[in-house]
Order: C-alpha cells, then structure tokens, then sequence
C-alpha cells in the first residue's frame, strides 16, 4: 500500500516537523518514505508544505502531483491545494483557522478543530500533532504508537511536551478514526 499527504499552512505551524515525524515513523516500520519540503518566500508566516509517500514498496517518483491526503491548517493553503486531491482521495480542513469548505463532491472532508485540540490539550503549539493524529487515524498509513515514539523522541529533552503533545495527537488521531470506520 502506498499512501501520498501534503501538509500545508503558515510557516511557524510545525508543518515539516509533523512531515518528518510521519516519514520517520514509516523508515522506524521497514517502510519505504520520501519526505520532500517546500517553503515559501519567509519561513515564519509565509506559506510552507511537504509532501510525504510512505509505502509498502519502492517509491516510483519522489513528486506527487495528485496526492490520496491534503491536509491544510490555513485559509491560504485550502484555496491552494484543495483542488489537488486525488478523487476519492481526503481533505483534512482544520476548522479552527478555516472558515471555508470544498465543495468536491469525489473527495472525503475531514474537519479537525486543531487549534481548539491544541488548547483543550495543554498548549495552542500543538495544532499540528491534532492534525497528524487525524491523518494516521483516518489513513493507517503509519501505526500510532510508531507517530508516539517519535514525539516521545522529538522532545525527549523538553519532558513536559511530551504528555501535551500526545494527548493532542490521540484526540486528532480519535477523530481521523471515526472517518475511516465510515
């Protein structure tokens, strides 16, 4: 199985933390991963997307046009890339920052209140692991407790994110569940 995302929204929202997170998580399971960062013209503020493959076999091509996921954490990033979902593939909105929708009718609309999840959580920072936690609920394309060993690692210097951060992960990842039992 090989499942392509694009993580997309302000620069400063930990977009390539969480792109990485996911890559290492899959190279952590045997996985074959391409990680591929893009920013805008400023890091903090500008706009900011990574693409990830995570798959079961060789990766034919590191670019992915049309990806299975998009998930956009701003308004910017929605009008952007909402049109590059694969039919039938998924759209992650975080409605917290989103006012908006698509109105694709060929795609499956997951809306997480990322921000919301963030604060409810302990800490606004992490927005970012709501979403992941949606993604890997809703696709499988990782296993959780891979996605937790690598919170676990990434602030394994800074104790008190780690519960923060892995509650925030487990609400998204609750969330990206439910559209998947759909």
């Amino acid at each position: 199985m090989q499942t392509e995302v694009m993580f997309a929204g302000f620069g400063g929202q930990g977009i390539m933390l969480i792109g990485q997170m996911l890559a290492y998580a899959g190279m952590n399971e045997g996985k074959n991963v391409v990680w591929i960062p893009s920013y805008g013209p400023e890091m903090r503020g500008g706009t900011a997307y990574c693409t990830v493959v995570v798959s079961d076999r060789a990766v034919g091509s590191p670019i992915i046009d049309r990806p299975t996921t998009i998930a956009v954490l701003n308004r910017p990033s929605l009008d952007k890339f909402a049109t590059k979902v694969r039919a039938g593939g998924l759209l992650i909105i975080n409605t917290s920052l989103i006012d908006a929708t698509s109105d694709r009718t060929d795609i499956r609309k997951l809306d997480v209140p990322a921000n919301q999840i963030a604060l409810e959580g302990g800490t606004g920072k992490a927005a970012n692991m709501a979403v992941l936690g949606a993604y890997v609920g809703a696709t499988s394309a990782v296993g959780i407790e891979s996605v937790r060993g690598m919170i676990r690692k990434q602030f394994e210097r800074k104790r008190e994110l780690v519960e923060v951060n892995l509650r925030v992960l487990d609400r998204g990842f609750e969330l990206g569940q439910r559209v998947a039992q759909a």
